[in-house]
């Protein structure tokens, strides 16, 4: 970028808002992705729509690629700078707008924190259902741009559900509104579906309206130990099967289960193939009874049932599970948390490929994940700096992947592609729908500034 561009852009936002230092720029030449670090020319932080509309301009003029950023905590190096140009930081967009408790939806600016809607919205005894890992520092706009979901995927479903409308601003600097507080509205294309997921290709997100629900009355936890790794893919087919659709359905493979029990001191057994973790919400009287029909199908499968007796043993129970991630990410200095996603009764199929895979290259990876969605986090630690390390572990992301594929899955469930798995996505969709994504980018971003090479790749 030229100077006289970077004057242009300090004209718009305010010098104060406009960051070219070396300290800052190297800042945000990442995300949480490994191996992937590029230098900005500069970072601009906006603080309303028309602000950045007016940066669009600049950059769509002069074919500057422009990177939308929030808490940076996305895992497929979505808002890396790969190209240089301007890293678009939407932290300044931090409103809460509107609670509209007769129509139960909020409206928010997307640089506010999830945790923070869920934390306002809990005093009307609401809850805004996408709960990423990162809930607690990742921002509705990054949410949305990846279409994230969580550990309440199965029942409450991810982003996409739950995000009615959006002010949007294009490539060109036009200012969009699509979607609405209506329930239904089908004038049109569904530009709202279109951006949600989108990865920053299409255009930058500058509000946001959402629904909400009510929260839940009552909720009750359990976890169940399984040394029949095949036996505890049978159970959660058969709890879904039964018509129960737990709040939360998750497992650990052994190898996760070691690394936690090591980490954190759980009392996690180490000899089990698999430990499932379930809680079911809603009417009290409908949670005792779907719980006694869960712990049913557990047993049935050889599971060794333990039903949370109080809130703190809840608590207990799902703090083995939040600790997988920092246990694994303790064991070496790098770590890849992968996202592939398989059909549900292909959860036990799906561990076994992992640990094939990582058998054969010899690398290390633990396995959890998000079981009753069948959205799987094969999570690899190893040394980026080890070249031949590096070179089994990308052959193992490649069994892994592709494997996922063959049993009718995708290449993604939660976290996007960026860039991290975009070398497979012909494999996913096939040339002819390949071309038709890129048709749409190039429709919308003729010039393609929008996060260039990601999603879709070159255009």
């Amino acid at each position: 970028m030229q100077q006289t561009q970077i004057q242009e852009l300090k004209k718009i936002v305010g010098a104060d808002h406009v960051l070219t230092s070396p300290e800052d720029l190297y800042t945000y030449s990442y995300d949480a992705t490994p191996g992937h670090a590029h230098m900005p020319d500069a970072v601009v932080i906006p603080g309303n729509a028309e602000e950045v509309s007016q940066i669009l301009k600049v950059a769509n003029a002069n074919k500057i690629p422009v990177y939308t950023r929030g808490s940076g905590t996305n895992l497929s190096a979505g808002t890396c700078p790969t190209k240089g140009g301007i890293v678009l930081l939407m932290t300044r967009f931090d409103k809460i707008i509107e609670i509209d408790l007769e129509n139960l939806v909020a409206v928010a600016e997307p640089g506010v924190i999830v945790a923070t809607l869920n934390a306002e919205v809990a005093k009307s005894g609401l809850i805004y259902p996408p709960d990423p890992g990162t809930v607690a520092t990742a921002t509705l706009g990054g949410t949305a741009a990846e279409n994230a979901g969580g550990l309440r995927g199965l029942k409450y479903g991810v982003s996409k559900h739950y995000i009615m409308g959006m002010e949007v601003v294009l490539p060109s600097g036009e200012i969009i509104n699509c979607g609405g507080k209506n329930v239904k509205d089908v004038s049109g294309y569904d530009l709202t579906k279109l951006m949600v997921g989108s990865e920053g290709t299409l255009g930058v997100i500058t509000k946001l309206i959402l629904k909400l629900v009510p929260a839940p009355e009552a909720q009750k936890s359990m976890m169940a130990i399984f040394h029949d790794l095949d036996k505890a893919g049978q159970a959660i087919s058969a709890i879904v099967a039964a018509k129960i659709i737990p709040a939360t359905l998750e497992i650990m493979d052994n190898a996760t289960i070691r690394t936690v029990e090591d980490y954190a001191k759980c009392g996690l057994p180490l000899d089990a193939e698999a430990v499932v973790l379930i809680e079911v919400d809603g009417l009290p009287e409908v949670v005792e009874k779907e719980a006694a029909k869960v712990v049913e199908i557990l047993n049935k499968y050889d599971g060794q049932a333990q039903l949370a007796k109080d809130a703190q043993d809840r608590d207990n129970l799902w703090a083995a599970r939040r600790a997988a991630l920092p246990a694994l990410a303790k064991l070496r200095p790098t770590t890849f948390v992968e996202d592939a996603t398989v059909p549900r009764n292909q959860v036990a199929a799906m561990i076994r490929l992992v640990n094939d895979a990582a058998a054969k290259y010899n690398v290390t990876i633990g396995t959890f994940g998000h079981a009753g969605d069948g959205n799987m986090h094969p999570t690899i630690v190893c040394d980026l700096r080890d070249e031949e390390e590096m070179g089994r572990v990308y052959k193992a992301m490649d069994d892994i992947f592709l494997g996922a594929l063959k049993l009718g899955g995708t290449l993604s469930g939660e976290h996007g592609i960026g860039l991290g798995k975009l070398r497979y996505m012909e494999d996913q969709h096939g040339p002819a729908a390949m071309n038709a994504m890129r048709s749409i980018k190039r429709a919308l971003d003729p010039n393609l500034i929008l996060n260039p090479g990601k999603l879709v790749g070159e255009c």
